[in-house]
């Protein structure tokens, strides 16, 4: 390395976007069962920005956020100097130190090596969007069919699109801007259904009997309503929390759901280290090989952290936001 010392986006505190602060702080030093990464870019995630306002309990600031990076190895672990790597979740960001500086070191068992020609910032859009949507898509386990993904213009929600296409599924996304419903088409939508207080007529005007899947990115806000909507027998997966609830302060199963629905999830943790492997290659190859596509809304530069956290608390996004280093 050509110095110890590296810049990183400090949050000292919790708080709004501008505590957020690139800092001149040291290189970690490796050390056993964990690898130094020369991190190349980013993608941007809502549960980051949950951690900045001060919503994840467990995280001690100050610390670098960012749940997910790519880049080369630099130094320590068991991969070959300038091994490309992907890192998603396991604690990045919260307990340790995440993507959101120069270098990151990682727990070994957490990389990702994949073989890739892809420019960084399209590299960086992918490992936690995709694998989350394509961890979701085998949740519900879809053997046809039509799938409502409420929450469209989500990263996930248009990666899910991209990957539904590729498996025949007809789909419908939702969205509460009408500007936003060109670009859920290109993504791969089948039908766009804005949402203007309530979606079930505007689905059902599509699918009288209801989506046999629906994607709930949305959270805890619509789940019932979702629940409601999808067909009998069919699945719902609730993913995301855009709305930013977790929890439900009522629910009463027996009135929410019709017999033989199932309700599911899909957790991130799933799909990191070596279990997201496999997936990943095929899906940095789909993307390389135009199959699937990234659906980056903006790129921005390290100084611009603040900025690009304004840009997603305003939900101005339609798709990934990345910083590339």
């Amino acid at each position: 390395m050509e110095s110890t010392m590296m810049r990183a986006v400090v949050a000292e505190r919790p708080g709004p976007p501008d505590v957020l602060r690139v800092r001149e702080v040291p290189v970690p030093e490796p050390r056993p069962g964990w690898t130094l990464v020369r991190v190349r870019a980013f993608g941007l995630n809502r549960s980051e920005m949950y951690t900045r306002q001060g919503h994840s309990p467990d995280v001690r600031f100050p610390r670098v956020l960012g749940i997910e990076c790519v880049g080369e190895v630099a130094a320590g672990g068991v991969l070959a100097p300038g091994t490309r790597v992907a890192a998603v979740m396991g604690e990045m960001g919260r307990a340790f130190d995440g993507g959101y500086a120069e270098y990151a070191l990682l727990p070994d068992d957490l990389l990702i090596p994949v073989a890739t020609e892809l420019d960084w910032e399209v590299f960086g859009a992918l490992p936690e969007t995709y694998l989350t949507a394509q961890g979701s898509l085998d949740a519900l386990r879809p053997d046809g069919g039509t799938l409502l993904v409420r929450g469209g213009t989500s990263s996930v929600g248009m990666a899910a699109l991209s990957l539904a296409r590729g498996l025949g599924l007809r789909t419908i996304a939702t969205t509460r801007n009408p500007a936003k419903a060109e670009a859920l088409t290109a993504a791969g939508a089948d039908h766009v259904v804005v949402d203007e207080g309530g979606i079930a007529d505007g689905v059902r005007a599509i699918v009288p009997d209801g989506p046999d899947h629906v994607l709930e990115l949305v959270g805890a806000a619509t789940l019932v309503d979702s629940l409601g909507l999808v067909r009998k027998g069919g699945t719902v997966c609730m993913t995301g929390i855009l709305s930013g609830e977790w929890t439900l302060k009522e629910f009463g199963p027996m009135q929410a759901m019709s017999t033989g629905t199932r309700l599911t999830v899909f957790l991130s943790d799933d799909v990191q280290g070596a279990a997201g492997a496999a997936a990943l290659q095929r899906l940095v190859d789909g993307v390389a090989d135009g199959t699937f596509r990234p659906n980056i809304d903006r790129v921005f530069a390290l100084d611009e952290i603040a900025d690009a956290h304004r840009y997603m608390e305003a939900d101005k996004a339609t798709g990934k936001l990345v910083v590339r280093l």
